[in-house]
């Protein structure tokens, strides 16, 4: 075996005994996390476009929804850098679910049996951290499958229309309702998620601890009220209604 060939085993032999141990589960956790929290907060301002209206016919969040299928064109394939980040958020999913499924599984087998373990300082979004996991998985399950490809579509759906799209949508309450719940989840899942990775990382102190606790509320705060903004804002007729014909839906008929 050559010498290059023995550093690439020594590698492949570390990443496998760092992956098995637990720190290195709580390394990939926060990593993919903290992946997923970027993509969350930048979903969120892109989302926002939204909230410049109509435009004219020409409205700002479908000229960003175009720009993301068509970055680095004529270069880069059609949609390339669009299915890139999809890979990569997918990638991070299931390295995220994976390590926590893993490290739940490895505690609950350490724990006594017969014995109830008090806990200590524990919050709501530490208790809940599990179900609030669960709950936004099958979140983004269904808005892909209502407002990616189309396969749920209990109000008109055209495509390229984001703006009409979610006008249409969002004119149904119990849309908005699921929308706003499942984006409150998520704020409790950030923010725990935030903390524990500062625990993770090694970078938490008693004294300055305050900081990055206020840090990831105010992450999960403005995450809270920038997704939700947008279809509150739709439902209550606050946004212009689109002038695009295959938006022309009696918001009504959705109520």
């Amino acid at each position: 075996m050559s010498t290059l060939d023995a550093v690439r085993d020594y590698r492949r032999h570390r990443l496998r005994a760092l992956w098995h141990s637990t720190i290195g589960k709580k390394y990939v956790a926060a990593i993919s996390g903290l992946i997923l929290a970027i993509f969350v907060v930048l979903h969120m301002l892109g989302n926002l476009k939204a909230l410049e209206g109509a435009g004219g016919g020409h409205p700002a969040v479908d000229r960003y929804a175009h720009f993301l299928r068509t970055v680095g064109s004529p270069v880069l394939p059609h949609d390339f850098a669009l299915w890139t980040e999809r890979g990569v958020l997918i990638l991070a999913l299931v390295l995220h679910v994976t390590a926590i499924t893993q490290l739940w599984l490895r505690n609950r087998a350490a724990k006594p049996s017969g014995h109830h373990i008090r806990r200590v300082r524990s919050t709501i979004p530490a208790r809940t951290v599990r179900y609030s996991g669960v709950l936004i998985l099958a979140f983004v399950v269904f808005h892909i499958l209502q407002f990616t490809t189309f396969t749920i579509h209990p109000t008109a759906m055209v495509r390229g229309t984001v703006y009409a799209n979610t006008y249409g949508a969002f004119h149904a309450w119990w849309l908005v309702v699921i929308y706003v719940g499942a984006v409150t989840v998520l704020g409790l899942h950030i923010l725990h998620g935030l903390w524990s990775g500062t625990q993770t990382a090694g970078i938490d102190n008693p004294d300055r601890n305050w900081f990055w606790r206020r840090l990831a509320a105010a992450v999960a705060v403005v995450t809270v009220i920038g997704f939700a903004a947008v279809p509150i804002l739709f439902a209550a007729n606050v946004l212009p209604r689109p002038v695009t014909e295959a938006a022309r839906v009696d918001p009504a008929a959705h109520r």
